[in-house]
C-alpha cells in the first residue's frame, strides 16, 4: 500500500466516505423541477433522438470482503465474490443523480429499483410522461423501458440500438 499501514488506510478510507456522505445531497441531484427535467430530457435527445428520458439506470459490483455472520452469503454475487449490489441513474452527461448502495451483491437489480424512492415517485406519477433507460434486468414499466430481448422487426431493432446509444451515451454501467 506504498508505505501505509493498514490503520491508516481505514481512517483514510473513513474520512473521505463520511464527506462525500455530507456532500451527496448537494452533488447527486435528480432533475426535479420542470426546467430541470426540460433540460436533461433535451440533452438525452440529442445523443439517439429518444425523447422525455430522464436518465439511464443499472447496478454494478462493489468488491467488499465477506461480512462474515449469518448473513454473509448474501453478499456472494453471481460472479462468486462478495458485494454490495450499488444502482445509479446518471444523466446524459455521465453525472449520477441518484444511488442506492444498500443492497447486498446477492440481490437481482430489480429488486434494488422496485424497493428505492426513485421507483416509489415514478409509480405515483411525480415524473408523469417521463422515462428511465434500464437494460434487460429490469422489468418492463411504463416509466422504465428495456431493450427488446430478441428484436424482430426493424422498428425494433432501431429502437434497441437507440437504446444502447443512450445508455452508453450517459451511463458507464448501462447495457
Amino acid at each position: 500500500m506504498g508505505g501505509i499501514s493498514v490503520s491508516t488506510c481505514s481512517r483514510i478510507i473513513r474520512r473521505v466516505s463520511e464527506a462525500i456522505v455530507t456532500l451527496y445531497k448537494k452533488i447527486i441531484l435528480f432533475p426535479e423541477t420542470e426546467q430541470e427535467q426540460v433540460t436533461v430530457k433535451s440533452d438525452f435527445f440529442k445523443i439517439a433522438k429518444f425523447p422525455n428520458v430522464l436518465g439511464c439506470i443499472d447496478c454494478t459490483h462493489i468488491k467488499i470482503q465477506s461480512p462474515g455472520g449469518d448473513d454473509a452469503e448474501l453478499f456472494r454475487n453471481r460472479k462468486s465474490y462478495m458485494s454490495i449490489n450499488m444502482q445509479t441513474i446518471s444523466s446524459p452527461n455521465l453525472l449520477i443523480t441518484d444511488i442506492v448502495a444498500r443492497w447486498p451483491g446477492s440481490t437481482h437489480d430489480s429488486t434494488i429499483y422496485q424497493n428505492s424512492r426513485r421507483y416509489e415517485r415514478f409509480e405515483r406519477g411525480d415524473y408523469q410522461g417521463s422515462y428511465l433507460l434500464g437494460d434487460s434486468g429490469y422489468p418492463l414499466k411504463s416509466h422504465l423501458l428495456t431493450p427488446y430481448l430478441n428484436p424482430a422487426t426493424v422498428g425494433q431493432q432501431r429502437y434497441n440500438t437507440a437504446h444502447t446509444q443512450k445508455c452508453s451515451g450517459a451511463s458507464v454501467w448501462c447495457s
